[in-house]
């Protein structure tokens, strides 16, 4: 199968975030034992869904990890042109939910195992396939953990989110909670008799307000866009009706911080200003929904500089989105973003990649294994 065989039968698994994905690890579990490659099928404590990693090569010599997730973001098909989950091709325009963002990879790194498994690898190349990356990289800090076992110390991993190719050594840190204050229900006539959790979540809302207002301020990094941290809320629901006090209301925020800066933190004062409810009488909740680390890769790393040398074009400092490279790195494992695409198209109707695209990602995957 050529890669753009495989990116079809990849985009026709409706793999979305949070859902099962069995039906596509299977598939590619089987690909890759037609080419007498085991695939360790690593189980996430969700139970419905899996990990998936295998190696080319001698398991015990240090090689480097492609990196990539399986699952893909939401599809509303009224939206599109074509159909999300079945490959539609317009000249050199592969069109499905996922070609760029990031079947498009797993497809290039899967045709190119023919050729890896008859070279007679000194070094291997081991394929890291992860789930619920758009959820906040869930899937993935379980397949980090089981690394050890698995193989020796990588050199690298390169994460493939579409970066057209070129090498990206930095990017910012997420932290994302959900808040859930929980009051009394009442007749809004007397208001005196509840406890309005709509109310209370006012003064949480306006903590998170100044404390994205007060992160513009800085500390700063000119590699990011925008060059500061960031904070907001991205969703607030609650109440029933208008003459019914609300007992209910939640909140979802996140905070995106630059190289050096704990997400985590960022949000502290909001927790803070949400614990303080708990006194005027009200149950609060704080969830953390996801989370992981910035990515800050020296230029000067033996990394950076093969992925410059092999590519051919100069590294890009930083960019805005979150990726799995951070949670590599934290685990002691360089790591870089490099693949195939545009970020422009991803989460987009009508998202697709290029077939030259996916061919000169199959090319640099077949390199690395063999130079």
């Amino acid at each position: 199968m050529n890669a753009t065989e495989i990116l079809e039968k990849l985009v026709s698994f409706a793999s979305v975030v949070g859902a099962p994905n069995g039906e596509i690890v299977d598939w590619i579990r089987d690909y890759l034992k037609a080419h007498n490659i085991d695939a360790a099928v690593l189980v996430g404590p969700e139970g419905d869904r899996s990990n998936l990693f295998a190696t080319i090569g001698p398991a015990d010599v240090p090689g480097y990890i492609i990196s990539g997730h399986m699952d893909v973001v939401q599809a509303e098909a009224g939206e599109w042109t074509t159909a999300p989950f079945r490959l539609c091709s317009d000249g050199e325009r592969l069109y499905g939910r996922g070609t760029t963002d990031m079947k498009g990879y797993l497809a290039a790194a899967l045709a190119a195992v023919p050729l890896l498994a008859k070279a007679g690898l000194k070094r291997p190349i081991h394929l890291a396939f992860s789930y619920d990356e758009e959820a906040g990289c869930r899937g993935v800090p379980h397949l980090i953990a089981r690394l050890p076992t698995l193989c020796a110390p990588p050199l690298g991993a390169i994460i493939g989110e579409p970066s057209n190719m070129r090498a990206v050594l930095a990017h910012k840190g997420k932290a994302a909670a959900r808040v859930t204050v929980r009051g009394r229900a009442g007749h809004s006539s007397r208001p005196d008799l509840g406890l309005n959790a709509v109310h209370a979540m006012a003064g949480v809302l306006n903590a998170a307000i100044a404390q994205a207002e007060k992160l513009t301020h800085g500390p700063f990094d000119a590699a990011f866009e925008p060059p500061y941290s960031s904070l907001q809320i991205g969703t607030i629901a609650g109440g029933k009706a208008i003459n019914i006090i609300p007992d209910l209301c939640m909140l979802e925020l996140e905070a995106r911080a630059i190289s050096g800066i704990r997400p985590h933190g960022l949000l502290a004062p909001i927790r803070e200003k949400a614990e303080t409810l708990h006194a005027a009488g009200f149950e609060v909740e704080w969830e953390e929904v996801s989370a992981y680390p910035a990515l800050a890769l020296s230029a000067k790393s033996p990394l950076a500089e093969l992925l410059e040398d092999m590519t051919g074009q100069t590294s890009i400092g930083a960019v805005s989105y979150g990726t799995e490279a951070g949670l590599y790195q934290a685990a002691g494992i360089d790591a870089v973003i490099c693949g195939p695409g545009d970020i422009g198209r991803a989460h987009k109707p009508d998202e697709f990649i290029l077939a030259s695209e996916l061919a000169a990602c199959q090319r640099f995957i077949e390199a690395l294994g063999t130079r």
